[in-house]
């Protein structure tokens, strides 16, 4: 049995980043990485807080979620970025070479990237296991991706389309692949590493800052996803363990 901690209703990992790992590795299905921006979601997305509890791995990226449970609670809950946690992998992967990964995109713009970085790299990439993603609706199916990934079946299928469409993506094909690939829901993370979005030292990683980089840099796509966060500490509060109850956007905001 995997350690958890439930906050929200969603079971975190417990154990380090070696482990989380490891156990995607091993046993495959899909992993998620919430931000605080994120876990809002959780009362007026369905399909989100769907995919969210039905996850087989959930790691605490979120500094600002930590931190308040440790003030709230007294409880501390390791945190394990989507960063490290994706630097963490594909070095294990590097290392292995014949594992093949299907990576799914958000433009074309962050598929350059990533063949650039794995030219750099000597990191094999695949350009026919690299598909740049359509923009999806409040609910996902893309019976395309689907079929692709059938005909390759590769061990490992890293999504970085973004949170929110991500983790629906995620258990929508966990759920209808005919086979348990590892599927790692990891959004921006690829993108640091990669250079299409701005790069995060791990020194900022570490003390929770990598929110305050990339506020600098895009404060316009930024500010608006912040304000969200600011929901945390109180539902922490409120509901701790427990999974808030789901409304109407409308209702939230009133």
């Amino acid at each position: 049995m995997t350690a958890t901690r439930q906050i929200l209703g969603v079971r975190f990992f417990n154990g380090d980043v070696d482990e989380a790992v490891a156990s995607m590795v091993r046993h495959g299905g899909f992993l998620v990485a919430p931000s605080g921006t994120c876990l809002a979601r959780l009362r007026d997305d369905e399909p989100y807080r769907r995919a969210m509890l039905a996850a087989d791995l959930a790691i605490g990226d979120s500094g600002l979620m930590i931190v308040m449970w440790r003030l709230l609670r007294g409880e501390k809950v390791p945190r394990i970025s989507g960063l490290k946690y994706l630097k963490r992998l594909l070095a294990k992967l590097k290392d292995g070479r014949t594992t093949e990964i299907f990576w799914v995109l958000p433009n074309e713009r962050a598929r350059r990237k990533l063949l650039d970085w794995s030219h750099r790299e000597a990191f094999a990439v695949k350009i026919d296991n690299c598909y740049v993603a359509p923009h999806y609706g409040l609910e996902i199916e893309d019976r395309h991706l689907l079929a692709l990934i059938e005909g390759r079946r590769p061990a490992h299928v890293l999504i970085a389309v973004g949170a929110g469409p991500q983790e629906k993506l995620g258990y929508y094909l966990r759920e209808n692949l005919s086979y348990r690939p590892a599927i790692h829901c990891t959004g921006a993370a690829l993108g640091f590493i990669t250079g299409d979005q701005i790069m995060i030292p791990d020194w900022a990683d570490h003390f929770y800052l990598g929110w305050f980089l990339r506020l600098i840099e895009q404060p316009q796509i930024l500010i608006p996803r912040l304000t969200r966060a600011f929901e945390v500490p109180w539902l922490i509060w409120k509901y701790g363990e427990n999974l808030p109850p789901l409304g109407r956007r409308s209702e939230i905001e009133a």
